[in-house]
Order: structure tokens, then sequence, then C-alpha cells
């Protein structure tokens, strides 16, 4: 018997290339930039040398030297992403260099046409802060690595990354296609779940829970709902009056919204209106594919009207592996936070500098971490369909 097919459009299957986006990096960068053009040598070589000068309590009179550049001269999304990254890294050492409790209020050396790489991604690229702030490499450059407490989040390769399949069953609405995506290409349930697989996740085995929540983890943070700078931060050249910009966050990563959008997962406004605002610190492009699937037709809806059993536990399936991820989330952060939080307060003194006050329960984003993770995991598993009858 033929299938009951939902009442949708069909559509235009999604190019991944026009997203910026690779069939097998995911939201990575293949073949990412190391340099940038000679015009920026002065930020690079700062950057080349970050750790050092943070350690030596130099980077800030390093960028107070440092000479005005325009980005003008950036071309591509791939110079202007490395470029973001540099200038972030650069920010957030300079802020934070001396701990939270002398925070520099004035980072110098902006052009007005330099908001624009701040306008997406407003801390730095945090898949690479662990090996840029006392990780066990100094190259914050090897964008095939990563280290500290998120960036087991990231669409790596053989991890979580949406496939060209998955996003043409979205906006083709054929049964034989979700089946299939679902069951086998679709990068869940077999990809996510090797995803949460500890095996597969670096992050925990490359830093120690200790070092990064004393020494790494004020360097995710940032300037909004944070009580260590409640003003936020001047600009100079850029604002007159201070901007306030939030943290690194898992939250920030495109997979799991991606993941949302094509499963149908509604969140509490609370917990909703989080997630929007962290995609204005992705790159634009990377926005605009989430915001494509969500426009797309229904696949949650799709497969309650196909009345196929097979499509519906595929589906399920596909919605239990982001809740696993998720619980795996939460055991991270229980690990990286709450423990170390806990040990923190035991320690006595040693070399390492005391642990940040002012984000001790709250996310380096600025939310009551484990409350919202809970929310969002706990709403991603009300989404698992019922058959009917």
């Amino acid at each position: 018997m033929e299938p009951r097919r939902p009442n949708v459009k069909t559509a235009v299957p999604l190019s991944l290339e026009r997203y910026h986006i690779s069939e097998e990096y995911g939201f990575l960068l293949p073949d990412s930039l190391k340099e940038l053009p000679d015009h920026y040598r002065p930020w690079m070589e700062i950057a080349n040398k970050l750790p050092q000068l943070i350690d030596a309590h130099q980077l800030r009179a390093h960028v107070d030297k440092m000479p005005l550049l325009s980005c003008q001269f950036l071309k591509g999304h791939r110079e202007q992403r490395l470029a973001h990254m540099v200038l972030s890294f650069l920010t957030m050492g300079y802020v934070w260099q001396e701990g939270e409790a002398q925070p520099a209020e004035i980072p110098g050396n902006w052009e007005p046409g330099d908001h624009h790489l701040i306008s997406w991604g407003r801390e730095p690229a945090w898949l690479y802060t662990g090996d840029c702030f006392g990780g066990e490499s100094s190259s914050a450059w090897d964008k095939g690595s990563c280290s500290g407490r998120e960036c087991y989040l990231a669409a790596q390769p053989g991890g979580p990354a949406p496939s060209p399949a998955a996003t043409e069953t979205v906006y083709s609405g054929h049964h034989q296609n979700l089946r299939t995506d679902a069951q086998k290409d679709v990068h869940s349930p077999d990809m996510v779940a090797q995803a949460c697989n500890p095996s597969t996740l670096r992050g925990q085995d490359h830093v120690d829970p200790d070092i990064f929540y004393s020494v790494i983890r004020i360097f995710l943070s940032g300037w909004k709902d944070n009580p260590a700078m409640p003003a936020g931060l001047m600009y100079e050249g850029v604002s007159k009056e201070p901007l306030k910009y939030s943290g690194g966050s898992a939250a920030q990563s495109t997979v799991l919204h991606a993941f949302d959008e094509f499963l149908g997962i509604r969140h509490s406004k609370e917990s909703a209106d989080f997630l929007y605002r962290m995609r204005d610190y992705m790159p634009p492009s990377h926005k605009a594919f989430i915001e494509d699937i969500h426009s797309a037709p229904s696949l949650r809806d799709y497969v309650l009207s196909s009345g196929q059993d097979h499509l519906l536990t595929a589906y399920n399936q596909c919605v239990q592996a982001l809740v696993d991820l998720r619980s795996y989330h939460i055991t991270m952060v229980t690990r990286y936070l709450i423990t170390a939080a806990a040990k923190a307060k035991r320690r006595k003194p040693n070399h390492l500098p005391g642990p940040p006050q002012a984000l001790e329960d709250r996310g380096t984003g600025g939310t009551a971490v484990m409350s919202f993770l809970k929310s969002v995991r706990d709403k991603t598993l009300e989404s698992i369909l019922h058959p009917h009858g």
C-alpha cells in the first residue's frame, strides 16, 4: 500500500558549499589557513606567542603597541575566520591577563571597520582554546585538534555533522530517502551515538579538570551576565558605549542547533531565547543554514503523518542519540565545573591561580549551567514520538 504522504511542498536540496560546510569535516574548515596575509603579521606575531606573553604578564603591553590595521585587505571567509579567531584570542587574553580582579576595560587598536569581525563569534574560537591557554600544544592554529571543556561537541571528522543526504531528506519528503538516511546516512543514530562515545571525544583526555577550571576557564569568560564586568567592555573606535558579549558556550555549536531544527526539537522559552541569541556568535553562513533547515518542510510532521513504524523508530533513535549526547555534556560539565569547583575550595594554596569566582555556578556563556543543560536534555527526551493506538 502506498504510504500516506504529508501535505508539504518539495524544495531544492541545500548546497553545503553555499553555507561553507564541508561534507567530510562538517562545520570545521578543511585545509584551514594558518597564516594571514603579510599585512597582518603584527597580529600573528603576538598570537603565536600568546601563552608566553600571558604567563609573563606582557600581553597587554604588546597589544597596546600593536599598529592599527584595517580589515579591508582580508579576502574571503577563510581569512576573515582566521582573523576573527586571532583577534578574539588577543582580546580575551588582554582582558583576563591579570585575572577577574583586574580585567582590562578598554582593548585598544580597533579600527571601526573591524566591527564586522566581532559581530559574529564574539569570543575566542573555543574549539581551540585549550591549546592556546595551557593545553599540551601551544599552537592554536592546529585546526585538526581541540581541547577544553566543550570541544567534544564540535563537528569533527566522524562527528555529528548533518550529511547532504540528511539535508536532502528535509527538502524532498520522499519516505524511501527518509528511511535510508535516518537508519544509515544521517550521521544519526549511528554517527551521533559515535560522537557520544568517550573514545571519540578528545577533550576529556587532553585537559586536566583542575587546570581547566583554575587556569583556562577564565579565558572563555565574556562580559555579558558576568558580575566581574557588569558594565561590559569598551571597544575603542567601535562604540562610545560599553558592549556586552557572552563568553564561549556549547550553545554556539552549529551542529546542535542543526539537529534541533532537523528533528523539530522545541525548548522552553528561557532556553530557546538563549539558544537563539547564541546563533549571533556563529559565522553568518552557518546561522543561515540553521534558519533554512527551520524553514524547510518538517521531518517530524512527515514521520507523524506517514504512518510508517520504521520511520518512527528511526526518528526516535536519532532523538535518543541527541539525548545521550546532551547527557554526556552534563557529565562533562559536572567533571570540569562542579567537581573541579568543589576541589578548588578544598585545595590548599599552590601554584595554580585562584579560580574565577564571578562565574563559579554559571557557564562561561552566562547561564545557570546545570539547570539549562538539564532543561534542553529533558525537552529533547520529550520529543520522542509514540505510536498511535
